[in-house]
């Protein structure tokens, strides 16, 4: 990684910036902030790239038209978005799940290049917004306040990571831009129709996606993913990765619309026509993550569908759930052992205690605040001596906060999930069924991240907690005056009101 020195002043301007952009309650800190975490991702990413791309990207024709293009569109884009602010969040969840395949010095990455162009139109259109008089509400204490330490936390182990390059991949293409994101979507006024355009967007994006399953399934295709590829020709199944690069994020993002349209079905309880087409894709969508083989993702589907049967019923249908539970998980436990009998742990797990013990070395090496962002890999490697960085992540991201944030870090951890769970349960209060299918989001992403990881570095998450601070922020519909939410948005239209 080039100018290191520089990176690291980058991501101490980040960690302002992240505070600014969520924490300050008047108008013009939280625009700095964004501001700041624009800089600070640019800076972190010329150190990656090295000077000579950036000379290229600056001098030649084709760098110059890529740079005016992007521009171009992202200003493009904002001006309706200065005009409907509430689309924001629909905005940013169409293009959350689509990664381009880009060379970034000398690597292949996958980089979420369509959900940074729209990104940059949001916060271009919150930014005039601002300046024309708007006052948007600031996200509420409860959430901006950990996420703020945790992100600001994050940035700053960068001054001590272990590993350079891959800290600086993780602030400047997913903490920073992702903070930034909740900023916006937390400040969005809201509209009466957003929960259904958002059931229908992400259960519109899961189609697509199991769709392009199934056809590969069929055609025996893959798509970006040459280690699944090997694979494929050794075993007598054969997985798909969808427009994906991995079958576990393909299921990812199958299992979130599949978890919004149980609730449509066990809480919401709609008309007879409705719960049945929700049923017919739930069909559809299941048929798709099949061929996934993804066991991170049956188990997140499990969880989220047993948590929403839960909610969802009476009393009584729930003492009866939990036995049921009870005896299922006592008798999984007792075929498991027998099963399991006379063979490793490495074997049963299938290498998984493994990357747990590696990681808790890591852990070990600097208990206190971590060996810093990104930094896991490559210290489970060093600290072990078993293989190189690639081969020890720990595919957990509460094991992965552990070691690269410490106890602070996982302190710190903890704290956002506290708060995130306690302001759902405020959002549920307010509207039973947006709280619930929140929540079944929030759940599916937590339980995946316990086998797959990538908690913190999915959109989805900071989206679902952007729009519960967005809810929070909001009157309530029950004591708000008509009119109110245009009070927040002046140039909002009347029909984004509610």
């Amino acid at each position: 990684m080039e100018h290191t020195d520089a990176a690291q002043v980058a991501a101490l301007v980040g960690a302002l910036g992240a505070v600014l952009a969520v924490i300050p309650r008047d108008r013009f800190s939280p625009l700095a902030g964004l501001a700041l975490l624009g800089l600070a991702s640019a800076a972190l990413d010329r150190s990656l790239v090295g000077d000579e791309d950036v000379r290229r990207l600056v001098t030649e024709p084709a760098g110059l038209a890529l740079l005016g293009t992007g521009a171009v569109a992202a200003v493009g884009a904002a001006v309706p978005l200065v005009r409907w602010p509430a689309v924001v969040p629909l905005v940013l969840l169409a293009a959350a799940p689509f990664r381009v395949p880009v060379t970034v010095g000398s690597e292949e990455a996958f980089l979420l290049l369509p959900f940074y162009l729209l990104l940059a139109s949001c916060v271009l259109a919150l930014a005039y917004r601002v300046l024309r008089g708007d006052r948007p509400a600031a996200p509420p204490f409860l959430l901006a306040l950990p996420l703020a330490a945790f992100v600001a936390f994050a940035a700053i182990s960068f001054l001590w990571t272990w590993d350079e390059r891959e800290g600086g991949v993780e602030l400047a293409f997913f903490v920073f831009p992702f903070v930034a994101a909740f900023a916006v979507v937390a400040r969005t006024p809201l509209a009466h129709w957003l929960p259904r355009a958002l059931l229908g967007t992400v259960v519109a994006l899961g189609v697509v996606f199991a769709s392009v399953g199934l056809w590969q399934s069929q055609t025996r295709t893959v798509f970006f993913a040459r280690d699944i590829e090997v694979a494929n020709a050794y075993t007598t199944f054969f997985r798909v990765t969808s427009l994906f690069k991995d079958p576990s994020l393909y299921g990812r993002y199958l299992v979130v619309p599949i978890a919004v349209l149980l609730v449509v079905i066990v809480v919401r309880q709609d008309r007879s026509r409705q719960w049945v087409a929700a049923a017919a894709l739930v069909a559809f969508l299941f048929w798709g993550l099949f061929y996934s083989y993804s066991q991170s993702s049956f188990v997140a589907l499990f969880v989220v569908a047993f948590g929403v049967v839960l909610l969802g019923v009476g009393r009584r249908l729930r003492v009866v759930l939990l036995v049921c539970a009870t005896v299922g998980t006592l008798a999984a436990a007792g075929y498991a052992a027998h099963a399991v009998e006379d063979r490793s742990a490495r074997e049963v797990t299938s290498g998984r205690s493994r990357l747990v013990t590696v990681t808790l070395d890591a852990f070990e090496a600097a208990p206190i605040v971590g060996v810093g962002v990104g930094a896991q890999p490559r210290a489970s490697a060093e600290e072990s001596g078993r293989g190189s960085p690639g081969r020890n992540a720990s595919h957990t991201t509460p094991l992965t906060v552990l070691a690269e944030g410490g106890l602070v870090g996982f302190a710190l951890y903890l704290w956002v999930l506290g708060a995130a769970g306690w302001a759902l349960v405020l959002v549920t209060r307010r509207d039973r069924t947006l709280g619930i299918g929140l929540a079944a989001v929030l759940l599916t992403l937590f339980v995946h991240a316990l086998l797959y990881a990538g908690f913190f570095e999915d959109a989805l998450t900071w989206g679902v907690l952007g729009i519960a601070a967005a809810v929070l922020a909001s009157p309530p519909r029950s004591s708000a005056a008509p009119g109110a939410v245009e009070a927040r948005s002046p140039g909002a239209p009347r029909v984004l009101a509610h």
